[in-house]
């Protein structure tokens, strides 16, 4: 199924309800930020059909953390340009939403059990603003992040996406961002998808559309195959985050289940009630 007839069926599906979806976007190169590709082309169609939120969470690959959850709490979060050796014109973009401080208050006691705590220094990172720009291009949507805590296990961002989802019935968009696998030490540009991502991409495919969420965070399960998917495990922890964000109720829509750059794969998801 092509993306384009991917979203139409989400469109479709996608009724007004008090129950908000949840996303996952592989986010990719920066590069897609600026360029006219067919990954930034299905944001725009995807922010089309989503409905306009009270508020964005964000977490993304990009905000680590060790031994804490954090929760940006700044009133007008920066657009962090996190990347080197990129154009100018990448540099000069900034996607000025404001934040809800009060809003984020309420995530940190949420996350108190996953110790959480106010931060106010770091604001929107590439994983964040490189497609909301697309989803939201006019930057009026209350937007936060919430870190990753490379100090737990990926079982735990699961936990954090089920507390999370508490969120939804109160018109909040919970957002992830990274890449279902992500290995950069393997990329070979304008090369053919090499066989360990795209057995990775269909495993994980397979295995949400089951919604077998304890073996997609059973590293033990999941074996060489995740290492060499995601040498690190920051690109993926964010697509566990929204699994475990969504319930039996909810209908699974793929988009962009495409592998770029021979081993990043640009697989997104949606969840709706």
């Amino acid at each position: 199924m092509s993306a384009i007839t991917e979203l139409q069926s989400l469109h479709d599906r996608l009724t007004p309800s008090a129950r908000m979806p949840v996303v996952f976007l592989g986010h990719g190169s920066p590069m897609n930020a600026l360029e006219d590709t067919a990954y930034s082309r299905s944001w725009t169609e995807l922010g089309k059909s989503l409905p306009e939120p009270a508020a964005i969470l964000v977490v993304s690959a990009h905000w680590m953390t060790r031994g804490t959850t954090l929760i940006d709490v700044s009133a007008m979060p920066r657009t962090i340009h996190d990347f080197y050796g990129f154009p100018d014109a990448l540099y000069a973009m900034e996607y000025p939403a404001p934040g809800d401080p009060a809003l984020a208050r309420e995530v940190v006691s949420l996350l108190a059990s996953h110790n959480s705590a106010e931060d106010d220094t770091w604001g929107l990172d590439h994983g964040a603003w490189t497609v909301l720009r697309f989803l939201y291009p006019q930057a009026k949507v209350p937007v936060f992040q919430v870190s990753i805590d490379m100090g737990r296990g990926l079982d735990h961002q699961l936990e954090v996406g089920r507390t999370l989802s508490q969120l939804r019935d109160r018109g909040v968009l919970i957002l992830g961002s990274g890449n279902v696998v992500h290995n950069l030490r393997t990329v070979q540009f304008g090369g053919a998808p090499q066989d360990f991502a795209v057995e990775f991409d269909q495993m994980f495919a397979d295995r949400l559309a089951e919604r077998d969420l304890k073996s997609l965070a059973d590293p033990a399960r999941l074996g060489n195959l995740l290492r060499m998917a995601h040498p690190t495990p920051d690109h993926y922890m964010p697509a566990l985050t929204i699994a475990g964000a969504s319930d039996a109720r909810d209908g699974l829509t793929f988009m962009n289940d495409a592998i770029d750059l021979g081993s990043v794969s640009m697989r997104s998801f949606v969840f709706t009630a």
